[in-house]
């Protein structure tokens, strides 16, 4: 029975962007003509007020223009209980925006000569327990979503020491004798078993954690000082709690709870770290001055690589599409109290990082700010 309820609450999550409470959309007009700093924040403004007026947006925003804020502004409680307001440095849960960490990480790797996108996992990790994983799936099909690899939800929330795993290799020993769902390179199909995978192979090859490679290798480096895979049981400074109306049995509530009991504890390779608006930008500048990676590399790495329709496909980690002549690329994250979301428009300079503690909290204004900002 447990088992069956769990099902529907992971099922009413993945469902939850499109199905659950339909938001209308803010009756806010839109200016014409090239975006400026004056037009932005006339809009945003005005469209966030509009949104948390109804309650469907707690949050930071930020907007810049070559690395420097024309735009920041933060609303809603970090903390409902205690009425803590949101600040724009407030860290907020990345969901998947984590894989783009993991990405750069690998590339990092590649660069200096340790791997290759080719190799399959078991030149790396030749005693993983997954056969068909260790023979068959490449670090560019983990890198993809084509390994055949799926989630492990089910495998951790029906795990009674869920609350206290908090290494890569105790997420992956959570699904990794599970069979493929295909074979590798067939199709696209998220995982978050992939990334953990990816995890461990950092891990074998730099002789350190995971978390600490990353700390030292790409948010050191780039000054991301309020990033990190954070364990929630421990307290740390300035996190907002995420608020959901799902519960865990799926069923939609008249009101909001904590989501603290919805989520793994803590983040890794496939997400679940935080960050703040202002660290994402840095981490944007970091990318586009080659300071992580040469720009061959972060070309490589940021250029789709499957395809998802005619205007959009998926690198390693990253995702890229094109809206015009304007090609944005970047990375989301959303789960139960969490949405969040990085944009890099990569010809005319701006970037948008937005951080919400609400379910899909960005709805009302991801479309609305890429739309501002790309007509012409």
């Amino acid at each position: 029975m447990y088992r069956t309820l769990l099902n529907s609450a992971l099922f009413s999550l993945l469902l939850f962007a499109t199905t659950a409470f339909a938001q209308e959309e803010p009756a806010v007009v839109m200016p014409s003509g090239e975006p400026t700093a004056e037009k932005i924040t006339a809009y945003l403004d005005e469209l966030i007020d509009s949104l948390v007026a109804r309650d469907e947006f707690s949050g930071t925003v930020l907007v810049a223009k070559d690395g420097q804020p024309v735009y920041k502004r933060a609303v809603g409680e970090a903390c409902r209980w205690y009425h803590v307001p949101n600040k724009i440095d407030t860290k907020f849960c990345l969901g998947s925006m984590n894989k783009m960490f993991t990405s750069v990480a690998i590339a990092q790797l590649v660069a200096r000569g340790k791997l290759s996108y080719d190799d399959e996992v078991g030149k790396h990790l030749p005693d993983y327990p997954n056969e068909d994983v260790k023979s068959k799936v490449t670090i560019h099909h983990l890198l993809t979503h084509t390994s055949g690899m799926g989630m492990y939800w089910q495998e951790l929330f029906t795990n009674p020491e869920w609350p206290y795993i908090a290494t890569v290799a105790g997420y992956d020993s959570l699904a990794n004798k599970n069979p493929l769902l295909f074979e590798p390179g067939e199709q696209f199909q998220y995982s978050n078993c992939g990334p953990l995978v990816v995890g461990l192979i950092i891990e074998k090859i730099s002789g350190m954690t995971y978390d600490d490679y990353i700390r030292e290798y790409v948010t050191g480096p780039a000054g991301m000082t309020n990033t990190d895979c954070y364990d929630i049981k421990d307290p740390v400074h300035n996190v907002a709690i995420g608020y959901t109306r799902m519960s865990f049995t799926g069923e939609e509530l008249d009101h909001p709870i904590a989501n603290l009991f919805l989520n793994p504890t803590k983040g890794g390779p496939a997400g679940g770290g935080y960050s703040t608006v202002e660290d994402l930008l840095k981490f944007d500048i970091a990318l586009r001055s080659n300071e992580l990676l040469s720009k061959e590399y972060f070309d490589l790495i940021s250029t789709a690589k499957v395809d998802r329709d005619e205007n959009r496909g998926y690198g390693y980690f990253f995702e890229e599409k094109f809206v015009g002549d304007e090609r944005i690329i970047g990375h989301g994250g959303g789960a139960a109290g969490i949405h969040a979301n990085l944009a890099m428009f990569m010809n005319s300079g701006w970037t948008v990082a937005m951080m919400s503690n609400y379910d899909f909290g960005l709805r009302g204004l991801r479309g609305k700010a890429e739309q501002l900002l790309t007509q012409k």
